[in-house]
């Protein structure tokens, strides 16, 4: 009885956290500067991060969202990126300018 008591108890626990499962994407360490490394930036932009996690790891670039009005310069530095949103406002594509 005891044996199925915590049985029971370990299932119990373990469907309680498991509905608690949080589905958003771990946090990148911050990258400081502007992008230098593009494979580590497009491997970063193929996890569909959204608008805060794109500041949250790259601060220093400037994210241009649809219908943001900026300056004409072009930047060859890769740092101003103009994202790809998809339905759900998650980044999915873009272009550095």
């Amino acid at each position: 009885m005891r044996k199925a008591t915590l049985a029971l108890f370990v299932l119990a626990i373990a469907v309680a956290t498991g509905a608690c499962h949080d589905m958003t994407q771990p946090t990148s360490k911050p990258v400081a500067g502007f992008v230098t490394d593009i494979k580590r930036f497009d491997d970063f932009i193929a996890t569909h991060p959204t608008p805060d996690q794109f500041h949250a790891t790259y601060p220093d670039v400037q994210l241009v969202m649809p219908g943001t009005m900026t300056t004409m310069e072009f930047r060859s530095n890769n740092s101003r990126y103009y994202p790809e949103l998809d339905k759900d406002g998650h980044i999915v594509g873009g272009r550095f300018g």
